[in-house]
């Protein structure tokens, strides 16, 4: 009998995130809600979901104008809207360039925080 092991998050998106935080202080990650997350000072930034979302920290006062009806909505979680975290789809990912934007943006929030 053969065994299959999944992963619920997206691993390609995972090495994508890591790669973009690679180098940044106070960095760890953590499997929690069926993702992975990225910590900077026992925050979490960003974190890569299954599907290849990336569920993303942002200053709720920034969020409202990031959200576009389409491809980043705001982060829900068992039919609750979160507060200062979106969900940005797989299409607003697809280059180096815009995930860095993302994930950057989440990391950027999370520095004007005190560390944990």
């Amino acid at each position: 009998m053969a065994l299959l092991w999944t992963m619920a998050y997206d691993e390609v998106l995972a090495q994508r995130i890591h790669d973009v935080l690679d180098g940044e202080p106070g960095l760890t990650t953590k499997k929690m809600f069926g993702g992975l997350g990225f910590m900077l000072d026992g925050h979490m930034a960003v974190a890569a979901g299954s599907g290849g979302a990336l569920m993303v920290r942002v200053d709720p006062a920034d969020g409202e104008a990031w959200i576009d009806g389409g491809a980043v909505a705001p982060m829900e979680m068992r039919g609750r809207e979160m507060s200062g975290w979106l969900l940005v789809d797989r299409s607003a990912l697809a280059t180096e360039e815009q995930i860095g934007l993302w994930v950057g943006r989440g990391a950027a929030f999370v520095r004007t925080l005190p560390p944990k």
